[in-house]
């Protein structure tokens, strides 16, 4: 197994850098998402990983190999497409087998191989089949097959399950993340959907609408810990709240206006952290407890506001709420009980708590 590493990987489109001085290490033997909205160039740097495109400047290791020109065939790296793109008129076994023929494999290397992926793979009662008359699911399971036959030391996924419903995506997530368990291969996954990512991934790297790498870190520190409004607001919902920062040194606080003061921890002081300055602040909806009665928490903060709207998403409920400086905070409360003991209606008053150590200090 062997890193794949980006140092100052340049792209361009149409005299526009779609990608500009890209720095990027990913470890082996990873399950590494790539995240990002649409058209931010994932996909396009995917594509430079497996040699589909060729870099502007800049240059791509595979462990100590310099890969940055090398022809496809030669990278040891094999891409699972959107589409899959499998052979339509091969069944099943010969989608599988094609790389080996192709390479003039003996019938017996062939057969032993491509029988052990059948298995391993839950396909063997499917083996004289299209693609056609095969599931989106089964055609991933042959899509990956034939793309590990060789054994790549890399395997790169081009949004896999793009085009299946949320049932069926979230099964096929699972049976990914066991596979590349099993395998230890790199997976480098490519996705806009943040659940795809948070789901599957050991790591993960954040890409903005310019094409740029703003964060990379595990899926509990990106969404714990995001380091700026993108990122907070990219990965999970929030609520961006702004203040000004007030008593630095002793117990800082934030002064947000028409509502007061609250609590904030500063695990470390940055620069741009002084008295006075105006500070942007992340808070996860399900961090905040909300309630009829005052007084109900002990927590660090608690301020007031209106039921403006209620959402019932079955595991939780979301409650908008509506504070007297017209700002609208989102709450997740989760659905424990069948008859919960306070019923919370539209146009109520309210009390919303959180701690302080759930408010993220954000630096744009």
């Amino acid at each position: 197994m062997r890193e794949i590493v980006l140092k100052g990987v340049k792209k361009s489109i149409s005299n526009s850098f779609m990608l500009d001085e890209i720095d990027l290490k990913i470890p082996s033997g990873e399950f590494f998402a790539l995240l990002g909205p649409s058209g931010c160039g994932k996909t396009t740097l995917l594509r430079l990983i497996g040699g589909f495109e060729k870099v502007d400047k800049g240059k791509i290791f595979l462990g100590n190999t310099d890969i940055t020109d090398l022809p496809i065939h030669e990278r040891s790296i094999n891409t699972v497409f959107q589409n899959y793109a499998l052979f339509p008129h091969l069944n099943v076994y010969d989608n599988i087998a094609y790389s080996m023929r192709v390479e003039g494999r003996s019938r017996h290397q062939i057969k032993n191989k491509v029988e052990r992926l059948l298995s391993a793979f839950h396909l063997d009662d499917h083996v004289y089949k299209t693609p056609n008359q095969l599931s989106g699911g089964q055609q991933q399971r042959v899509a990956i097959a034939r793309a590990i036959l060789n054994e790549p030391d890399v395997l790169l996924f081009d949004e896999p399950l793009a085009a299946l419903d949320f049932k069926l995506r979230e099964r096929l997530l699972l049976e990914l993340i066991e596979l590349q368990d099993e395998l230890q291969t790199t997976f480098v996954y490519v996705t806009h959907d943040q659940f795809e990512a948070l789901t599957v991934a050991d790591h993960m790297a954040i890409m903005n609408h310019k094409g740029e790498i703003v964060q990379i870190g595990t899926p509990k520190e990106i969404y714990e810990f995001p380091t700026s409004s993108f990122v907070a607001k990219f990965v999970g919902t929030t609520n961006i709240v702004h203040g000004i920062l007030r008593d630095l040194d002793k117990k800082p606080c934030a002064e947000v206006p028409e509502i007061g003061f609250h609590e904030i921890y500063v695990p470390q002081k940055r620069e741009w952290m002084r008295n006075g300055a105006k500070i942007t602040m992340s808070i996860r909806p399900e961090k905040i407890f909300i309630s009829k009665k005052p007084d109900v928490y002990n927590f660090s903060n608690t301020t007031k506001g209106t039921v403006h709207s209620i959402v019932y998403h079955g595991r939780s409920t979301q409650y908008n709420i509506l504070l007297k400086n017209h700002m609208m905070l989102q709450v997740f409360e989760q659905n424990e009980e069948h008859f919960p003991q306070e019923h919370i209606d539209y146009d109520d008053e309210v009390y919303l708590y959180w701690q302080k150590e759930n408010v993220v200090l954000l630096e744009s």
